[in-house]
C-alpha cells in the first residue's frame, strides 16, 4: 500500500483535500477528527487534560471548552507543550492503527492527514507527503470566516512550522486558491505519479 502524509497550514484546505480524496478512491485518516474524539466526555484524554488545565477548559454541559484551551495554550509554549505530551502519542497511536487495518484489508492507497507532520518527525512514516497551501490572503479570509481574531490567527500560525518550509519540506504541493476540480485534479494527478520507494516505512 502507499501512504501519503498530508499536512499544510491551518485554513489552507486540509479538510477539503481529505474528502476529495476520498472521492478517488482513497483511505484517510484525518487527526484533527481523532483529536476531536479522545477529548469527549468520558475520555481518559479529556480527564488528564482538565487536571493539567483546570476546569475552566469544560463546557457546562461537560464537554471540552476549545476556544478556552486555546486561549490558553497559543498563549504559553510551555501550556501547548502540556497539552501536546497528553494527545500527540494518543493520536498517532489511533492512526497507526487505522493503517494497519487498511494494510491487512490490502487497500490500495491510504493518507493520513497531520497539521504538525513535520513538527512530530512524522515524515519518514509515510512513502511521500503532500502539503496543502494556499495563498495568505486566503489563508487570512478563511481564518476569519471561523470567527476568529486576528490575534487567534496569528497565534496558531506563529506554533506551527512556516507555510514555506512545509511546502518545501514535501514531495508534493497542492494549490487550493482555485476551484473544487482543479483542487481534486491536483490530487489525482499525485496518486497517478509512481513513488520512488513503497512501503517500507510503514508504521
Amino acid at each position: 500500500m502507499r501512504l501519503f502524509g498530508v499536512t499544510g497550514g491551518v485554513g489552507m484546505g486540509k479538510t477539503t483535500s481529505g474528502e476529495l480524496l476520498r472521492q478517488l478512491g482513497v483511505s484517510v485518516s484525518d487527526t484533527d477528527v481523532i483529536a476531536r474524539q479522545l477529548v469527549e466526555p468520558g475520555q481518559p484524554a479529556l480527564e488528564e487534560v482538565v487536571g493539567k488545565f483546570g476546569r475552566s477548559v469544560l463546557a457546562s454541559d461537560g464537554t471540552l471548552n476549545r476556544r478556552e484551551l486555546a486561549r490558553i495554550v497559543f498563549s504559553d509554549t510551555s501550556a501547548r507543550s502540556t497539552l501536546e505530551s497528553i494527545l500527540h502519542p494518543r493520536i498517532r497511536a489511533v492512526w497507526e492503527a487505522e493503517v494497519k487495518t487498511w494494510r491487512a484489508a490490502g487497500k490500495a492507497t491510504g493518507a493520513v492527514i497531520i497539521p504538525l507532520l513535520f513538527e512530530t518527525n512524522a515524515a519518514p512514516l509515510f512513502d511521500a507527503v503532500i502539503c496543502i497551501a494556499c495563498s495568505p490572503e486566503t489563508q487570512l479570509q478563511r481564518l476569519r470566516q471561523r470567527g476568529w481574531t486576528d490575534t487567534e490567527i496569528q497565534q496558531r500560525l506563529n506554533a506551527q512550522y512556516p507555510t514555506v518550509g512545509k511546502n518545501s519540506d514535501s514531495d508534493f504541493v497542492v494549490w487550493t486558491d482555485t476551484t473544487l476540480e482543479s483542487h481534486s485534479a491536483q490530487l489525482e494527478r499525485i496518486l497517478k505519479r509512481p513513488l520512488q520507494s513503497s512501503a517500507q516505512k510503514a508504521p
